[in-house]
């Protein structure tokens, strides 16, 4: 019996130990991630990949025939939100599909691009509708029950809601992944910080270039 009980006891030593270091190795590679969107490396890699969707999408948004530019109104989003998007997708691509919430940017816009496509196809004359879904009938009750979930839940479900995929993970998990996307919101608006910078400085630059040479007399 003392055999029996001392192997026990070992195996559920070894299994709180395993499980100690699993979670030390997931905090050690969560702050990894974090702290890796702070390199100049890593700052360097997504503006590049900003400035080849910022191309994109001013590309796509100056079509080259009329007959092609109602087809691309129609399928298009608004040029603030197209910035948006495309910002967001090169902040995936940079992410390398590491994280949920790289994973599920680029799904989104796949499945969008799919939807898109099924609409045009399936009636293309026809505007998308711009009228505001109804609300399920069930909202009222969902809301009245929200009183009942601990505050801890319902503030992990709002931080659920604001990570892209991340609405059935699990709390640590979800934490983790917070981390990570705010780390990498931080470097995007570095990024276009400067990029923002750098444009206003040419478009200033070559302004006082243009305005010297009309003021300048003729030879």
């Amino acid at each position: 019996m003392a055999s029996t009980s001392g192997s026990t006891t070992a195996v559920e030593e070894r299994e709180i130990e395993r499980k100690r270091k699993r979670s030390a190795a997931g905090g050690e590679s969560a702050a990894a991630s974090v702290s890796k969107w702070r390199t100049r490396r890593e700052h360097e890699i997504y503006s590049s990949k900003l400035l080849e969707a910022l191309r994109l999408v001013r590309a796509g948004s100056s079509p080259s025939s009329p007959s092609s530019f109602s087809v691309n109104a129609a399928a298009a989003p608004p040029r603030s939100r197209a910035v948006r998007e495309a910002a967001d997708r090169a902040l995936a691509v940079a992410a390398r599909g590491r994280t949920c919430w790289s994973r599920a940017i680029l799904a989104n816009r796949r499945r969008r691009l799919q939807a898109a496509r099924r609409a045009r196809l399936r009636n293309p004359a026809t505007p998308p509708s711009r009228h505001a879904p109804v609300p399920a009938a069930g909202g009222a009750s969902a809301q009245g029950d929200g009183g009942k979930t601990p505050p801890l839940a319902r503030k992990a479900k709002v931080l659920g809601r604001l990570v892209p995929g991340c609405r059935k993970l699990p709390f640590p998990a979800l934490l983790a992944e917070a981390s990570d996307y705010i780390a990498a919101l931080e470097m995007q608006v570095r990024a276009m910080t400067a990029l923002a910078e750098a444009l206003s400085a040419v478009s200033s630059s070559s302004s006082s270039s243009a305005a010297g040479g009309s003021s300048s007399p003729p030879a």
